[in-house]
């Protein structure tokens, strides 16, 4: 599933070589004198699904909302456009985890759409011109079904869709995934990684994702990157997953959560 497109047409390593590319420069990040974040660098072209993978606290998800501004950082974050009609700071797209929701809300996925991108009091009337537009933004992702059932009565995989189709309304230059299929079961995992990827061909997306799910990232990401507070190793899947520092990373995170549960079970 992986994509062929112009944009990979150059043997280019690390370096865009002029082609549509969004450059992560010299990322760290300090939360008073603990060192999250040291010295990332990630050049990611246009159609690129990179993965992040790493143990828990490596700071992958501190990666993602620094990227977001969210956090403050040292380095920066450009946009480089191959026909040169945008540089600059990216249009960014993301998609949580999960949603936090009261779920006995009337809000539907069309509220919500409404809410997010006009000014049209939705409580009052939502015009069908607005609603044929999310209609179209939600066949992206095989969810048109969905416009007018309530956020709250939506299964975790199909959420995460409304959150997708709503993340790449407009299309964004960059879109994170922060592990968007916890909690889904193995099925729905497959399904959305299938839709992302895609996407990202329909669409000639730059995609981040986080995940613990190694097999699907095996199968769908272009490129691995091992993180650990700081990159680790940086290549193609079997690159990254076969090396040395893989398994030493997820040997010990094995060994630890094996120690965890003898621990919990009274072992």
């Amino acid at each position: 599933m992986k994509t062929n497109n112009f944009h990979k047409s150059k043997n280019c390593n690390d370096d865009c070589c002029g082609l549509c590319c969004t450059k992560i420069e010299g990322f760290s990040v300090n939360i008073g004198n603990t060192e999250i974040l040291k010295d990332i660098n990630i050049h990611i072209h246009c159609g690129e699904l990179t993965a992040i993978i790493g143990p828990n606290g490596s700071g992958k998800s501190t990666l993602l909302k620094t990227i977001l501004g969210e956090l403050k950082h040292y380095g920066s974050l450009n946009f480089l456009d191959a026909k040169g009609a945008r540089n600059g700071s990216p249009l960014i797209g993301y998609v949580p985890q999960n949603l936090n929701l009261d779920n006995s809300s009337p809000t539907s996925v069309l509220d919500l759409f409404a809410a997010c991108r006009t000014r049209y009091p939705t409580w009052l009337y939502i015009p069908k011109k607005v609603k044929n537009n999310v209609l179209e933004i939600l066949k992206n992702v095989k969810a048109e079904h969905l416009i007018d059932r309530r956020l709250g009565a939506l299964s975790g995989g199909e959420l995460q869709r409304v959150l997708l189709s709503l993340a790449i309304e407009p299309i964004p230059d960059l879109l994170l995934l922060d592990e968007p299929v916890s909690g889904i079961d193995q099925n729905g995992m497959e399904i959305f990684y299938k839709m992302v990827s895609d996407l990202r061909n329909k669409f000639d997306l730059s995609i981040i994702l986080v995940s613990h799910d190694l097999d699907l990232v095996r199968k769908y990401a272009d490129r691995v990157i091992l993180l650990n507070k700081t990159i680790i190793s940086n290549g193609a899947p079997e690159e990254v997953m076969t090396s040395d520092s893989f398994y030493e990373i997820f040997s010990m995170k094995w060994h630890n959560e094996m120690k965890t549960n003898d621990i919990n079970n009274g072992g």
